[in-house]
C-alpha cells in the first residue's frame, strides 16, 4: 500500500486526467458539503424552536375560567365559572402537579414614580409562578410565601419598567405607585421568552384585598410532572374532572374550563423535528451515492482506457491483487480529498453561521429575544462518521471496476486498440 511507485503512478493519472479527477471530486464534495448544510440547517431550526419552549418551563399548563357551554344535571349552559383561592389549594395537591401559581387580573395599571410614569401590565400571583414562567431574576428577590401571608405591597419590576421609572438609578426599597396605591420595589426581572419585560409582579393576595378581588382568581400556571404526552394529557384529565366537580360542571367542556398543555405541544413539535432529521439524512445519503455512483463510473472508464497498460502489467507477471489495489487506492484517494474538503467546507460554513447567529441573539435584548434559529451546527461524531462512511463508499465504488480490471486477461488486453 506504501508503494512509492504505485502512488507516483497514481498521482501521474490524477495530473494527466485533471479535468475528470475534479469533477469526480466535486461531485463527492458536493454530496458532503450538502449533507453538512442539511444538518446544520435541520438542527439550527431545532434548537431555536426548542429554546423557545425553554423560556417558560417545557411542562407548563395554564388552565382559566369561562362560561358553561353544555347543561349540567339541570343547570341551563352558559353559567359563568369563577375561580377562588380555595381551588388553588385544591390543585397544589393533586398527584402530578410540581409548582402552581393562581392569578388575579388587575385593570388600569398605571404605574408611577417621581414625574416617571407608564402604562403597565400589572400581575398578581404565587411565588411558584417564577419556575413557571421561567422568570430571571437581575436585581433583588421574586414574590416570596411571606409577602403571601402577611399581603405586603411588594413588587417586582420587569427590566423595561425599570428602566422608564428608574432611568438606572437604583430601585429596590423605593416605592411605586400602581393605581395610586405605593408599592415597595423587592426585585427586577427579565421574562422568560419575551422581547419585552413590561410586566410587573405583586402577590396575589395583596392584590385581592387591594383591588377588590376578595377571594377571586381569574386563571392557574403550574407546572405537570410527566414525560410523555399520555402522562400529561391523564394530568391534565386529573385536573378538569377535579374543578369540573368542584364547579358542577362537563369536565369536557371546553368553554368552562379552557387550558393549554405545553408538554403536548411540545413533544408533538419535537416529533415532527426528528422526522425532518431522518428526511434530512435520507436526502443527504441519496446525493452522497449519487457522488460515489459518480466515482465508480469514472473508474470503470479509467479501467477501459487503461486496458491495455493492464495487460502488459499482467503479462509482466503483476497479481490480480496488485491491479485490484491500484484502482481502488486511486478511488479512496479521491474519494476521501473531495470528502474531506466538502466537510471542511460544509463545517466552516455553518460554523460562520453560527457566529452571525450569535451575535445576532446577543444583541435581541441581552439574549433573550425570541429566536428560531439557534446553533446550527453538526456533531463532530457525526461528521466524522460521515466522513468515514464515505471512504468506505469509495472503497465500494472502486472495487467493481478493479474487479473487472483483475479479470482482463494478457492476451485480450493487448489486441485492445
Amino acid at each position: 500500500m506504501f508503494d512509492i511507485d504505485k502512488w507516483q503512478e497514481i498521482f501521474a493519472t490524477i495530473k494527466k486526467n485533471k479535468m475528470r479527477t475534479f469533477l469526480t471530486g466535486f461531485s463527492v464534495a458536493w454530496g458532503i458539503f450538502m449533507l453538512m448544510i442539511l444538518l446544520g440547517a435541520g438542527n439550527g431550526l431545532s434548537n431555536g424552536v426548542a429554546e423557545n419552549f425553554m423560556r417558560d418551563a417545557v411542562n407548563a399548563m395554564w388552565l382559566w375560567s369561562g362560561r358553561t357551554s353544555i347543561p349540567y344535571q339541570g343547570m341551563k349552559e352558559n353559567r359563568q365559572i369563577q375561580f377562588t383561592n380555595a381551588d388553588y389549594d385544591l390543585i397544589k395537591e393533586l398527584d402530578g402537579i410540581e409548582h402552581t401559581s393562581g392569578r388575579y387580573f388587575i385593570s388600569g395599571n398605571r404605574f408611577a414614580y417621581g414625574s416617571e410614569f407608564g402604562e403597565y401590565t400589572a400581575i398578581t400571583c404565587h411565588p411558584e409562578l417564577k419556575e413557571v414562567e421561567s422568570i430571571e431574576m437581575t436585581n433583588g428577590r421574586f414574590i416570596n410565601e411571606l409577602d403571601i401571608r402577611e399581603s405586603r405591597k411588594s413588587v417586582v419590576l420587569g427590566k423595561d419598567i425599570y428602566d422608564a421609572l428608574f432611568k438606572d438609578e437604583t430601585a429596590l426599597g423605593e416605592y411605586v405607585k400602581i393605581n395610586n396605591v405605593p408599592f415597595k420595589v423587592v426585585g427586577i426581572c427579565l421574562e422568560g421568552g419575551s422581547t419585552r419585560h413590561r410586566n410587573a409582579y405583586i402577590p396575589v393576595s395583596t392584590g385581592q384585598k387591594v383591588f377588590n378581588g376578595a377571594n377571586r382568581l381569574h386563571n392557574f400556571a403550574l407546572t405537570i410532572n410527566a414525560n410523555s404526552i399520555e402522562e400529561s394529557k391523564v394530568i391534565e384529565e386529573r385536573v378538569r374532572t377535579t374543578l369540573a366537580r368542584k364547579h358542577k360542571f362537563d369536565a369536557t367542556d371546553r368553554a368552562a374550563l379552557g387550558s393549554f398543555n405545553k408538554l403536548e405541544m411540545y413533544l408533538q413539535t419535537m416529533r415532527i423535528f426528528e422526522a425532518i432529521k431522518i428526511f434530512i439524512w435520507i436526502i443527504g445519503a441519496g446525493t452522497l451515492i449519487a457522488g460515489v455512483v459518480g466515482v465508480s463510473n469514472i473508474m470503470l472508464i479509467v479501467v477501459k482506457e487503461r486496458t491495455k497498460e493492464i495487460g502488459i502489467r499482467k503479462a509482466i507477471g503483476a497479481s490480480p491483487a496488485s491491479v485490484v489495489g491500484l484502482v481502488l487506492l486511486e478511488s479512496i484517494l479521491i474519494t476521501t480529498i473531495a470528502g474531506y474538503i466538502g466537510l471542511v467546507l460544509g463545517t466552516g460554513l455553518m460554523e460562520g453561521l453560527n457566529f452571525f447567529v450569535e451575535q445576532q441573539y446577543a444583541a435581541s435584548n441581552g439574549g433573550n429575544g425570541d429566536i428560531i434559529f439557534r446553533n446550527p451546527t453538526v456533531d463532530l461524531n457525526i461528521a466524522a462518521t460521515a466522513t468515514m462512511l464515505l471512504i468506505f463508499a469509495g472503497a465500494i465504488a472502486g472495487y467493481i471496476p478493479a474487479k473487472r480490471a483483475a479479470r482482463i486477461k494478457p492476451i485480450e488486453a493487448l489486441r485492445n486498440e
